[in-house]
């Protein structure tokens, strides 16, 4: 099992973003506030903070290295959707209840309260968001950073490529979404898309759970 990093291993301009980022919720403003990265990169912690720019397993990994300094563990959310395009997320529980960090091109997909009961509620809050013409959950897993050990996903210089091969060689288990209610966001998404080609998409039930 791989070790949190003693401070001393940070660099000053690190150090400065984990002592200011002590909380998830501070964490996820500043994930929103860097670019999303299109390139074919894997990048950690240190990687994400030199280029100001992260998409979502990036962000994961930039989010459990300054997390892990405040007490929580590196725990990964991984959701597969039915167009092979998944996404990933940082899981953090408080008094109980789960939440998570997260960053994505859709607004819908971002970080959420730490206010459901199971990782499978947490999950459902995604399921609406995630249909957009060609998404739909079909299987999620929680995955322990710490238990990668070849790949210092905190502050190496390079790629980490093995994580994401780790992610995907990981169990996964279902998730079923209705006929009905995929049908029905469909439908949704579709008409809100026709009306507005560009307009972020935020007009989902439950809204007020977002992080």
């Amino acid at each position: 099992m791989s070790r949190t990093p003693d401070r001393s291993r940070f660099r000053p301009a690190e150090l400065a973003l984990v002592d200011r980022l002590t909380t998830p919720r501070r964490v996820q403003r500043w994930l929103d506030g860097l670019a999303y990265n299109r390139q074919r990169t894997l990048r950690t912690f240190r990687g994400v903070v030199r280029h100001g720019a992260a998409h979502c397993l990036e962000a994961v990994l930039a989010a459990a290295t300054v997390l892990e300094q405040h007490g929580h563990p590196p725990l990964v959310l991984d959701i597969d959707s039915q167009d092979g395009l998944g996404h990933v997320l940082l899981l953090y529980r408080r008094r109980g209840r789960w939440g998570s960090v997260a960053k994505s091109r859709d607004a819908g997909l971002h970080g959420r309260k730490a206010v459901f009961r199971t990782v499978r509620d947490l999950v459902g809050s995604y399921a609406d968001p995630y249909v957009d013409g060609s998404g739909r959950i079909t299987a999620f897993q929680t995955f322990r950073l710490g238990e990668l050990t070849r790949a210092d996903w905190r502050l190496g210089e390079g790629n980490v490529w093995s994580v994401e091969r780790a992610l995907i060689a990981g169990p996964h288990r279902p998730f079923h979404m209705s006929e009905r209610r995929y049908g029905r966001m469909l439908r949704r998404y579709r008409a809100f898309r026709a009306r507005h080609p560009h307009a972020p998409a935020t007009d989902y039930a439950g809204k007020e759970r977002w992080l």
